[in-house]
């Protein structure tokens, strides 16, 4: 029989443990041992029932253990310990303070926008790496002092629970999520009633939306909800499912979050007394339509779009994910048309101007489609990859909306992404980091990162080290004989047939861990290019390997589904099923439990299609040592010290198969020949001493680089702090003269040129430590010297003449205009390299309130084909 209406009835806590209730709602229990083990002491047994959630935990203890603890003095004391803890900790100054937060530089509040966060297991509102990374953020945000404000969608089917059918397909299950049985609370207006924002939508209708509530330690999360009664069916469902739905659910989507979420904001720091944000955030395109909200409100005041754009894109940041044109989300031009203008959202905005920052009007480009990482890199003065070499691919990727400059010159920089270790790293490693410097020393090199900290590793004893490994792995072990147990039972097997997964693994074998999403690009199945070998790896008789693989398939991805069914049914070969598991419904619950238990942690993507990669770095916080192509954050911290890395078979004449027949047997080569006997390797004590100093320089090399707190704190450095300072320079008065520039350069520019180069010496007098006076003479039409900068571009060349390393210096004006209009520019350049090097010359738009640097308009003048011949001088 089933229910006509579900509610939640909450617990009433005797008043001695009222305290409980604040310490379950505020999520930095997710990452804080000593509350976490506070929750697991009321009952040992529900807290494991509940999937480690004090929320659920709390609905589901007796009252007579309630009364119990009530009475408990020791429990008390501790309880009372932890919630003045958590006061001082949301309270007290923290790093940002220290450096003058809030004030000067750095801006009163950041608000950051993404579609997905990964915060816990316990708010399943993930589903891969990018809500991870976004949930990371947050808490070392959290941990920092930085006042952030969390903006997302609240997903009442999250993302799919993930389980396999008899023949290893996929089968994907969307369980209904209560916003009451979660650690969240409605956001209320002064009189009790829900908060509401609503979008306008074409033919009349609107779309309404609560905001839920989650404390992320200090930082506020806010999710919209379109769950709402007075909503129609089909606008209830805009928040049914994380990435589910066609394209126009998805586009309203999108709409809900960006505009819908800065409504949001504007709603909770009224409703708080929260400073309102200086600098809104987009993690990936998927929010990109928060600027043109913030554009509509100033429109509302009478500001022009310009210069409203003007205004906005200097405090907005912007971060792509994606290393492929495949991964953005794109739109028909007439179905965001459809959504804007009069009679829908933002109809103080003309269409067209929406569609313009959106339409990829660039070499290459469909020009029918609205794309929303153009969008966001248009709305944004300041956008990064994800990595120095995800930074790069970017730039090359977006070159086309900034035609006439060289892709390392394209205004995209890269922050390297970081892990939130107190969410990642085992308590057993926590515990013994504590042992060795203190508990509160701990805490801060997990949070706040300095290699002082980390240095203190070095003087962990061997036997230490290698028993917390093995412990580890102990414990991998049991987590992957009872989930495993439990997918064959959905399988449809019996009881009966099970008896060899008690079988399932060795904890005292070399353990190699795989999981991740799974589009074809991660190469789930490259292990199985020559089953065979594999095979003699998993048992070899002195130095076999163990493998441990997860990963989901998106649900529309039938490739994908095909390559987990692939690799199942190898699993399920009885010659080798204790030695790899495929474990199915990966999460934060299981990655908890899979990154520390590994020895290795396996990663082989093409290259270089991993924009970052963050699972090997939480991996290695806890001892795992990295196995990896080249990509990533690999490719910029690798040193063969602490992990390996596997080669790739590069090249046009590498077809598809021979690449990856090679790159499978380099992996099998450095597991059979180098790491295996690494791990088996035992020194004069008995120990794996050579295995131990690669854990060892792991955590002291890479352990400061890989946190989420080293990132934030570049964020704050490098983005937060310039784009307040340019919100602030950008008035309406300011940003309205910046805009009628930018209108008087465009249309001055088609006249703007290089007429001519001269320099005082050839390339048969250059020498090393040689000055050449360069006279350059340029017709500026309309515009004038102030408008411009004049430069030299020199540097090495490669043997096509391009300038591989080009370093920019300006000219100056000496003379002009002439009757004709032109004018001179003269200036010094120094050969300070040898061997092949050269120069051009080239004109720029330059003001003084421009936050994307020269390149921030696409405008550029070069010499003509003519006039090079004289500006490209080589000099060997």
């Amino acid at each position: 029989m089933k229910a006509i209406r579900r509610f939640t009835v909450r617990p009433v806590l005797p008043e001695p443990l009222g305290r409980l209730s604040e310490l379950a709602r505020n999520l930095r229990w997710s990452w804080h041992p000593r509350t976490r083990d506070l929750f697991k002491s009321v009952d040992p047994r529900q807290w494991e029932a509940s999937g480690c959630d004090p929320v659920r935990l709390l609905g589901q203890v007796p009252p007579a253990r309630l009364d119990e603890l009530a009475r408990d003095e020791d429990f008390l004391r501790r309880l009372g310990e932890a919630a003045d803890d958590l006061r001082a900790y949301v309270e007290g100054e923290r790093w940002y303070q220290e450096q003058g937060g809030g004030e000067g530089p750095l801006p009163r509040a950041v608000a950051y926008f993404s579609p997905e966060f990964g915060i816990t297991a316990a708010l399943p509102q993930y589903s891969g790496g990018l809500g991870i990374l976004a949930g990371d953020h947050l808490k070392a945000a959290s941990d920092l002092g930085v006042p952030l404000i969390g903006v997302g969608l609240l997903y009442r089917h999250g993302y799919f629970r993930q389980s396999l059918s008899h023949d290893a397909w996929q089968q994907e299950h969307y369980p209904v999520l209560d916003p009451n049985e979660l650690p969240l609370v409605l956001l209320r207006e002064a009189d009790g009633t829900p908060a509401i924002v609503a979008l306008a939508l074409p033919g009349g209708r609107s779309l309404r939306a609560h905001v839920w509530q989650a404390q992320v330690g200090r930082v506020p999360l806010l999710l919209l909800d379109s769950d709402v009664e007075e909503n129609d069916p089909g606008e209830r469902d805009v928040t049914d499912r994380l990435y589910g739905g066609g394209s126009e659910h998805r586009l309203l989507q999108e709409m809900l979050l960006g505009i819908g979420g800065v409504r949001a904001v504007r709603a909770y720091c009224r409703l708080t007394g929260h400073p309102e944000p200086e600098v809104f955030h987009t993690n990936e395109g998927h929010a990109g339509f928060l600027g043109l909200e913030r554009i509509h409100e100033l429109a509302q005041h009478g500001v022009g779009f310009d210069a409203a754009l003007e205004s906005v894109r200097a405090g907005t940041v912007f971060t792509t994910h994606t290393p492929v044109p495949a991964g953005i989300d794109r739109f028909d031009r007439e179905l965001v048309a459809h959504h804007f203008g009069p009679g829908a959202e933002l109809p103080r905005i003309d269409a067209g101007d929406v569609l313009r920052l959106g339409m990829e009007t660039y070499p290459g480009g469909e020009p029918n489609l609205f794309n929303m990482a153009v969008m966001g890199l248009r709305l944004g003065s300041r956008a990064n990859g994800v990595s120095t070499l995800h930074g790069s691919v970017s730039r090359e990727m977006f070159a086309g909306l900034w035609p006439g400059f060289d892709a390392q010159e394209v205004p995209i920089a890269s922050i390297t992404n970081g892990v939130h270790a107190p969410t990642w790293v085992a308590p057993e490693v926590f515990r013994l980091g504590a042992r060795q410097i203190g508990e509160r020393r701990t805490e801060d090199a997990l949070s706040v990162g300095g290699s002082d900290r980390w240095d203190a590793v070095a003087d962990i004893q061997d036997a230490d080290i290698w028993e917390l490994r093995r412990t580890l792995r102990e414990q991998l072990v049991e987590e992957v004989r009872r989930r495993l147990y439990d997918s064959w039972r959905q399988r449809g097997a019996a009881t009966a047939e099970l008896g060899w997964i008690d079988g399932v693994l060795d904890p005292g074998v070399l353990t190699v861990g795989f999981a991740r999403r799974v589009p074809s690009y991660k190469r789930l199945t490259l292990m199985l290019r020559d089953r065979d070998r594999l095979m003699e790896l998993l048992r070899h008789p002195e130095r076999p390997v163990q493998i441990v693989v997860a990963g989901k398939a998106h649900p529309a991805d039938d490739g994908g589904k095909r390559l987990i069914q692939e690799l199942v049914r190898f699993t399920d070969d009885p010659r080798v099923r204790r030695h790899i598991v495929f474990l199915p419904d990966y999460g934060m619950a299981m990655a908890q439990k899979l990154y520390p238990g590994c020895d290795v942690w396996l990663n082989n993507p093409l290259r270089p299609l991993e924009a970052c990669g963050t699972s090997g770095m939480k991996a290695a916080l806890n001892g795992c040592l990295n196995l990896s192509v080249l990509d990533g954050w690999w490719d910029e911290w690798f040193e063969p010290d602490f992990g390996w890395a596997i080669p790739t078979a590069d090249g046009a004449a590498t077809d598809d198969d021979r690449r990856d027949d090679l790159e499978a047997a380099a992996l099998y080569d450095l597991l059979e020949r180098r790491i295996a006997p690494r791990f088996y390797e035992q020194g004069p004590g008995g120990l794996p001493d050579r295995w131990i100093e690669m854990v060892r320089r792991t955590l002291t090399r890479l352990g400061p680089k890989v946190l989420a707190g080293r990132m934030v704190r570049e964020y704050v450095e490098q983005l937060y702090a310039p784009a307040a300072r340019a919100h602030r320079a950008l008035d309406a008065t300011a940003a309205g003269e910046l805009a009628a520039w930018k209108a008087r350069v465009r249309a001055a520019w088609p006249r703007v040129a290089v007429d001519h180069v001269e320099a005082s010496a050839s390339d048969a007098t250059a020498e090393l430590g040689t000055t050449l006076s360069l006279r350059v003479r340029v017709h500026l039409g309309d515009l004038t010297p102030d408008d411009v900068e004049v430069q030299v571009v020199a540097g090495r060349v490669d043997p096509e003449d391009h300038l591989a390393d080009p370093s920019p210096m300006p000219l100056k004006p000496v003379s002009g205009p002439d009757v004709e209009g032109r004018r001179v520019y003269e200036g010094p350049l120094a050969l300070d390299r040898t061997g092949p090097f050269g120069y051009t010359v080239r004109i720029l738009p330059a003001h003084r309130l421009l936050a994307g640097g020269a390149a921030e308009l696409g405008l550029v003048a070069v010499p003509s084909e003519a006039t090079g011949e004289e500006a490209g001088v080589l000099m060997r």
